[in-house]
């Protein structure tokens, strides 16, 4: 079965009050979950990492989901991170970084694509986020 990730992560006043979402699809491209959680205060690329890592741990563990994956994020910094082209120099996205890694390898393949923001799914993730982060003040 093959799977479309698309994540998202937001933070006000960087760092200030951060959230991080996800939609995942089947490969029919229905919505098989949804979520926005409301991580404190972080960076956005903290809020980036942390939606991936996140969602991954929901396809792994509770779908049950190990084969293939198609993960979108608008972020080019974490994408680029993950695939290698950039190094991880923050300290505080290290850590992140490692537990990303560590998540992707349990799939059978990953395909990293970087999109801009006004891709549909990341745009329906990012107007949870915004929904989540002014339901917080």
């Amino acid at each position: 079965m093959h799977v479309y990730v698309y994540t998202d992560g937001a933070s006000r006043n960087n760092p200030g009050k951060s959230a991080s979402g996800y939609e995942i699809f089947d490969s029919g491209h229905k919505l098989v979950a949804k979520e926005s959680v409301y991580n404190g205060i972080r960076t956005n690329n903290q809020a980036e990492y942390i939606a991936l890592i996140t969602a991954l741990d929901k396809l792994g563990r509770e779908l049950g989901f190990d084969n293939e994956v198609e993960l979108y994020s608008d972020s080019q910094l974490m994408i680029r991170q993950l695939k290698g082209e950039y190094k991880v120099k923050e300290e505080d996205l290290k850590v992140l970084h490692v537990q990303a890694k560590d998540l992707l390898k349990r799939f059978n393949s990953v395909k990293l694509n970087n999109v801009p923001r006004e891709n549909r799914h990341i745009s329906d993730v990012d107007a949870s986020l915004n929904e989540l982060l002014d339901s917080i003040g």
